[in-house]
């Protein structure tokens, strides 16, 4: 079973009058004479040890209330999605004491520090809404891959049961979205399933509306 997770970095919390650092939510940097993507990308790779450079990258947007971090007089922050379908012991960074994968709905539960709990929803509800409309589900699998597979993503993501025969016909009549490699691969149920990748189209005709709210 697929399960949506986050990387959970956990700073030594730090004493501030009678305040600590609550923990947070995802790997963070300062940029240097570098692009924001590259920044993204280099710092994922720093702090947490996941291979980068050809993961599907996505700015979610930029945080910029003065009063976002009561530290200093002004941060401001650039945050970004990574998908990724391998998932490796995430390595802690220089300034994290430990990091781990967290499934999104338990973080939910977690008071993060400053503005983070809202990064993160802004966050998963960019992927629930590009699953819609672009062929990026392909990114949270392997190179090949079962249609089984993909609907996974697609429920893991939204947080809903899809309609297997449906799901199929859809995804396979999308123009350019889905390429039979031509290979199987056993299930252990009957008949092997066929294997595809990503195809050219960067989205999806017509688009995979999400059937209902995704679950809380």
């Amino acid at each position: 079973m697929r399960r949506l997770v986050t990387l959970l970095p956990i700073r030594s919390a730090r004493r501030r009058g009678a305040q600590l650092t609550p923990p947070q939510p995802r790997p963070r940097g300062h940029q240097r004479l570098e692009s924001l993507d590259e920044t993204a990308r280099r710092e994922l790779a720093e702090e947490t040890g996941v291979e980068a450079g050809s993961l599907h990258l996505e700015q979610v947007g930029l945080y910029s209330a003065p009063d976002r971090d009561p530290r200093t007089p002004r941060v401001i922050t650039c945050a970004y999605l990574a998908i990724a379908p391998n998932l490796p012991s995430p390595r802690a960074g220089s300034d994290a004491r430990t990091a781990r994968w967290s499934p999104v709905a338990e973080t939910r539960e977690l008071r993060l520090a400053f503005d983070h709990n809202q990064i993160l929803a802004d966050a998963v509800e960019l992927a629930r809404d590009q699953l819609q409309f672009r062929a990026i589900a392909p990114a949270f699998c392997q190179r090949e891959f079962t249609i089984a597979e993909l609907r996974e993503v697609f429920e893991a993501v939204w947080g809903v049961s899809l309609d297997k025969p449906n799901f199929h016909r859809k995804v396979t009549d999308s123009p350019g979205f889905l390429v039979p490699t031509g290979r199987k691969r056993p299930t252990g149920n009957g008949r092997p399933a066929t294997l595809y990748r990503a195809g050219p189209a960067t989205a999806l005709v017509p688009p995979m509306m999400r059937p209902s709210a995704p679950a809380s």
